[in-house]
């Protein structure tokens, strides 16, 4: 009963299935139900039959939203399928003020058991110190997995929703989810290339990262320091905002954290909000990572977590990092399992 859908650029090759642009292909599938539309937590497996989007190799500018649950976008391969905007939140609207950080959003992903492989997500709007923050993907729902997939952008690439509760200044969250009820989701990314500067993985959702390259960028309209000594901070790998009920937010399983920045420019992460939960497990570091590995951005140190276990390589430096910090225990470690932080839900795994 699944449905599949062709994407050419070059034009239709199968009469009736085949389309020039992935927007096309979403608007010919027939309008969700009422029943189907609405994301309780753990959402209901759709009744709608699977559909499976094939993507051909090409660059497809188009800026998405996906509201029909159970569909699979195809690509070719992430250096072949690109699908990327250009957003930000500098942006001048015509209503006169800016677009803000959460209209900025690539593909928005608004439903639940969303799968993509092989292809990139992309905002290529600028560096973030210039044109402001700008999303590759904005993950909203439940059961949402990514393999094989790149993510490139500068700040914010990343947004792995909901968002918090309340926004720390009136109209932070304009935007697709500022009146939405807050429920939490859960997302999984495989062998995927995450690319970013400054706090290039956020959001409140609950999310497992496994065998993935996290890729500190050197922000391009920065110029480094003269001096080797000189201290300066490129930027945040996370900045969780996890509800505080929940016991687990970002982890990170055997992954590799790459840069092109500077020795000790790069932490970890940072709390976007006060119960922010991230946790490393046998990752390799690089050298690009501060020897603190956290910072606190100011939040109680007894409310957020951050933690690794076994991490390796030049950035690893359990002696030297943040003391409100954690370097688990072989127990600890054991606790996290993609069955016990996904809830039950096993994702498909290559």
């Amino acid at each position: 009963d699944t449905i599949h859908l062709y994407v050419n650029m070059s034009g239709n090759t199968i009469p009736g299935t085949s389309f020039a642009t992935i927007g096309e292909a979403l608007a010919s599938l027939p309008d969700v139900p009422a029943s189907e539309s609405g994301k309780q937590f753990p959402a209901p497996v759709s009744e709608l039959p699977p559909v499976i989007l094939h993507i051909g190799k090409g660059i497809y500018r188009e800026k998405l939203v996906i509201t029909r649950p159970n569909i699979t976008f195809e690509g070719t391969g992430g250096d072949e399928t690109i699908l990327v905007y250009g957003d930000a939140a500098f942006d001048l609207m015509p209503e006169g003020d800016k677009r803000g950080t959460f209209r900025t959003a690539s593909v928005r992903i608004d439903t639940h058991d969303f799968t993509a492989r092989n292809l990139t997500f992309q905002n290529d709007s600028g560096y973030g110190h210039t044109v402001g923050q700008a999303l590759a993907v904005y993950v909203d729902g439940d059961r949402n997995a990514f393999y094989n997939c790149r993510f490139l952008g500068s700040q914010d690439t990343i947004f792995d929703a909901p968002l918090p509760l309340k926004e720390a200044q009136p109209g932070g969250f304009k935007g697709p989810g500022e009146f939405k009820p807050r429920t939490i989701g859960r997302h999984y990314y495989e062998n995927c290339f995450i690319q970013g500067d400054v706090d290039f993985i956020f959001g409140s959702g609950i999310a497992w990262f496994e065998h993935c390259t996290i890729f500190s960028k050197l922000p391009g309209d920065r110029i480094p320091p003269e001096s080797p000594e000189s201290e300066v901070i490129y930027g945040y790998v996370t900045a969780a905002s996890t509800p505080q009920e929940e016991p687990y937010g970002y982890v990170f399983h055997e992954c590799k954290l790459e840069s092109d920045c500077p020795p000790n420019s790069i932490y970890l992460g940072r709390p976007w909000r006060e119960w922010a939960k991230t946790v490393f497990l046998h990752c390799e570091l690089g050298v690009h990572i501060h020897p603190a590995g956290w910072q606190d951005w100011k939040k109680p140190h007894d409310h957020f977590y951050y933690g690794e276990y076994n991490s390796y390589g030049p950035g690893a430096s359990p002696a030297t990092r943040a003391d409100f910090s954690h370097q688990l225990t072989d127990a600890e470690a054991a606790e996290y399992t993609v069955e016990r932080v996904m809830k039950g839900w096993e994702p498909q795994t290559f």
